[in-house]
């Protein structure tokens, strides 16, 4: 899978909040100053060329969709990233977000506790 820049990113990440959208919905989820339709609308057509992105066509304007899931997007980050920083040692990408944020012992049983909730 390849990897999105950080605007392809924020595309994406509102095709999956919206689960589809026009080019003009996408424009209207972001702040002010709001991207030129003609920017958005580029970057859509790259995702498509990327395989991220497809289309229904509705009237005479497109409806888009996301083809990959956001979790599937995610777990290829979070392993490019553990890869990438950590020799592929989670456990070492753990203890250094526990060392550089100052999470405590409670929150990190807490966050324990949710993954094994989840399971």
């Amino acid at each position: 899978m390849k990897q999105l820049t950080k605007a392809e990113e924020e595309i994406m990440q509102h095709l999956w909040d919206l689960g589809e959208a026009n080019v003009a919905s996408l424009v209207a989820q972001f702040p002010e100053p709001k991207p030129a339709t003609n920017t958005v609308s580029t970057i859509v057509r790259i995702l498509e060329s990327k395989d991220f992105v497809d289309y229904r066509k509705e009237g005479r304007g497109h409806i888009y969709f996301a083809k990959i899931k956001k979790t599937e997007y995610s777990n290829q980050s979070i392993n490019k990233l553990v890869d990438g920083y950590f020799k592929g040692s989670f456990k070492s990408m753990v203890s250094f977000f526990v060392e550089k944020n100052d999470i405590s012992v409670q929150e990190l049983e807490t966050v324990l506790k949710e993954i094994n909730k989840e399971k």
